[in-house]
């Protein structure tokens, strides 16, 4: 467990300056590349979080709006929070038809609680990046009786263990350094049931119910480096090594995979009620 706790420690004790502009020179691959969330995913969230349809949303981290979208098209009402101005801009952009949503262009650090507002805080991809001391107690200042901690997640895109060794090949002849391990199903229930007890030892959240929904997907090649290019090794890579890679990669799908790529993933919620008193 230790290996992956330590890796979320280094994105939310990154500055708070160094977190508002990651993403900055990725946003439009992270928009494109990243995966949607089931729809059925979605429903459950709002099932086991028991959200009416006047229940309004906080979310935390909204990046691009990918899973903000999702609840605003069911005509939830949804305050977003996002600290990256480049993130912000691809935001507004995706929230054009949906004039109940509020962007608010900060980080949660640094945004001013509303007390008992929220029925829910949701954070899709996103809780890992902010501040440990920090997220858990804003979240339950500002969420009403019976409210919930919401996190989402689309854990690790990944091929089958014979493609991903064939691209680890590449990997070790342009950036072994950031080739990545292979998790498989196993490692991602483990990591999702390690995320789930990081938010009962808060001590201000119950624990979660976790639903779990297996994913298959399959990726054309240009997205699937525009995902890559959207992970957080990749953004702080070397660009010329970053080049060779990507370049090594590309003409390995496209020689060996006929251009596509089949990926498989765990998509799951949480819920995590608020503890009263």
């Amino acid at each position: 467990m230790a290996d992956w706790v330590t890796l979320l420690n280094e994105y939310s004790n990154k500055d708070l300056e160094q977190r508002k502009i990651w993403y900055s020179p990725v946003v439009e691959a992270y928009d494109r590349g990243r995966p949607s969330y089931p729809e059925m995913l979605i429903q459950r969230s709002i099932e086991l979080a028991n959200l009416a349809p006047d229940s309004k949303i906080l979310e935390v981290g909204c990046g691009s709006g990918t899973a903000t979208v999702d609840f605003a098209k069911l005509g939830y009402a949804i305050d977003a929070v996002e600290p990256n101005p480049e993130f912000c801009r691809v935001a507004q952009r995706n929230f054009a038809e949906f004039p109940q949503v509020k962007l608010y262009p900060q980080s949660f650090e640094e945004w001013q609680v509303q007390p008992e507002t929220y029925q829910i805080v949701l954070a899709a991809n996103a809780w890992h990046w902010i501040a440990s001391d920090i997220k858990y107690v804003k979240a339950a200042k500002t969420l009403r009786t019976g409210g919930a901690l919401v996190l989402i997640w689309n854990m690790s895109l990944e091929p089958s263990y014979e493609i991903y060794q064939i691209l680890n090949e590449v990997y070790q002849a342009h950036a072994p350094a950031i080739a990545p391990a292979y998790e498989g199903r196993d490692k991602q229930v483990e990591i999702l049931s390690g995320l789930g007890k990081l938010v009962s030892d808060s001590g201000l959240f119950e624990a979660p119910v976790t639903e779990l929904m297996p994913c298959e997907r399959t990726y054309e090649v240009d997205r699937y480096l525009d995902l890559l290019s959207s992970y957080s090794p990749y953004v702080s890579l070397d660009p010329q090594v970053k080049e060779a890679l990507l370049s090594g990669l590309r003409t390995t799908i496209e020689e060996k995979l006929n251009g596509e790529i089949q990926l498989s993933n765990l998509a799951a919620v949480q819920v995590a009620r608020k503890i009263e008193g």
